[in-house]
């Protein structure tokens, strides 16, 4: 029994013949990875310190300052020019990361009033209170690709399973189906979020459940049609005749072979839910008002339009970001088009 799917090696095949969506993969790719390694690359913490106590790996936990031969049983604040002397005095070595600013600290040793501009020990300058906007700006691009891969990856999984189901069975259960979603689509998602968070403090789970409940719909009617078209094919059929129930017709046959406009749709949904962080960001409805953020540097830069640094490197971030994904998915969705 076979569906109408290519196969994945030549999808994979014709995707990298397209030279924009494959140019714009691994961009992405390069941006998620260095990401990634963050408190790696800016911290104002050190990676490893080798002391008489032991190793000791500060960018995962606190230690106390007597931890390397100091008096105060406090966590050792390691932009203290006296925690720096027992750091390099008491001990055997130490690693620190490339660029020793932090994201959510203002730095104290920067000469230059907040916001600053540009210099050796700050590439990208500070904000309106201190903060290095590089570390910043590593933080926020983690932060929105991990987002939007979770809210889509979660979308995906739910419009899947519901449009499935609905596309399969059809008739009342579709009909009822389908009146629910288009009330529940009607909703004002954002005065919905609005109205939560006067209750409950903005929070990654609150902003993340939020989103979810209305993320799968767009999915599950493309699914739902997707279903419809490929239930009166033979091999469905000769499924039936051999006596399959209904939940392995859809897990074995129908929802793979109809995951080529689902896939070819997901870029599409992660730089969604990007754009929607990052505007929930900017009017203070996202994460956190102290944390780092695409939405929130660009609401600084907007307060601060003479200090460039701040709110630029933001928008070209997400300029860069949201592009390398429509490309991907129109490389996507030209891969899987047999015509192509």
């Amino acid at each position: 029994m076979t569906g109408t799917t290519s196969a994945p090696h030549t999808v994979w095949q014709r995707f990298r013949r397209n030279r924009k969506a494959m140019t714009a993969f691994v961009l992405l790719g390069l941006m998620f990875c260095i990401s990634l390694g963050a408190p790696l690359i800016a911290n104002d913490r050190p990676i490893a310190i080798s002391s008489s106590h032991g190793l000791a790996f500060p960018i995962l936990r606190d230690y106390p300052e007597t931890a390397f031969g100091g008096e105060l049983a406090t966590p050792a604040d390691f932009t203290d020019p006296v925690v720096q002397a027992l750091i390099s005095g008491g001990n055997d070595w130490a690693i620190w990361p490339i660029h020793r600013a932090s994201s959510t600290r203002a730095s104290l040793n920067n000469p230059l009033p907040s916001p600053a501009a540009p210099s050796i020990a700050h590439p990208l300058g500070t904000d309106d209170r201190g903060r290095d906007i590089l570390a910043q700006l590593l933080v926020a691009t983690r932060t929105s690709l991990l987002f939007g891969l979770v809210l889509a990856a979660v979308g995906v999984v739910l419009g899947t399973l519901i449009g499935g189901l609905q596309g399969y069975f059809g008739g009342r259960s579709d009909l009822f189906g389908q009146r629910l979603i288009e009330i529940w689509s009607a909703l004002p998602e954002l005065y919905l979020l609005i109205i939560l968070t006067a209750f409950f403090e903005p929070s990654v789970w609150v902003l993340g459940i939020v989103l979810t409940l209305f993320s799968w719909i767009g999915l599950s009617d493309v699914m739902r049609a997707e279903i419809y078209r490929q239930k009166t094919s033979e091999y469905v059929a000769a499924a039936r005749a051999l006596g399959l129930s209904h939940w392995q017709i859809l897990r074995r046959h129908l929802i793979p072979n109809s995951l080529a406009p689902v896939i070819s749709f997901f870029p599409f949904r992660v730089s969604a839910a990007i754009f929607a962080l990052s505007s929930l960001d900017f009017l203070g409805l996202g994460f956190s008002a102290e944390g780092a953020s695409l939405g929130a540097l660009i609401a600084q830069g907007k307060d601060n339009l003479d200090a460039w640094w701040i709110g630029g490197p933001a928008v070209a971030v997400l300029t860069v970001m949201l592009l390398a994904l429509v490309l991907i998915g129109e490389g996507l969705r030209e891969a899987f088009d047999p015509t192509k």
